[in-house]
């Protein structure tokens, strides 16, 4: 029997039933208002003011901003240049720097012999 075919042509009911006729409400309130969490109690009066004092990865507007055609300046400067890069006291770059009971775990033969099988030895 070709049940795929008698599958497509089936008429799809939806699992879900919705009580009562659709209706869209008469009177929407669409002013804009603060958000309660939002740490300014008022609404910017224009975006160019927004825009003035937004952050994304740092100021929006500021002076040494890379625009969209200065693609040549990123890069100007050398790393090195920039300064020294050390964790503050009590962060660490890497996993290892950690005291030793935070280091990775050495993986076993078993692990690996699993992991290789797609777990299929764990079950000879």
């Amino acid at each position: 029997m070709r049940t795929t075919a008698v599958l497509r042509n089936a008429a799809r009911t939806p699992l879900i039933k919705f009580l009562g006729k659709r209706t869209v409400p008469e009177s929407v309130d669409h002013t804009p208002r603060v958000h309660p969490a939002s740490p300014s109690p008022t609404l910017p009066e224009t975006f160019a003011a927004y825009r003035s004092k937004a952050q994304q990865h740092g100021p929006l507007n500021s002076p040494g901003r890379l625009s969209s055609l200065s693609y040549g300046a990123i890069g100007a400067s050398s790393g090195a240049s920039l300064g020294p890069v050390e964790p503050k006291p009590g962060e660490y770059f890497d996993r290892d720097e950690l005291p030793a009971r935070f280091h990775r775990l050495p993986w076993t033969e078993a692990e690996i012999e699993a992991i290789e099988t797609g777990g299929a030895s764990l079950f000879n």
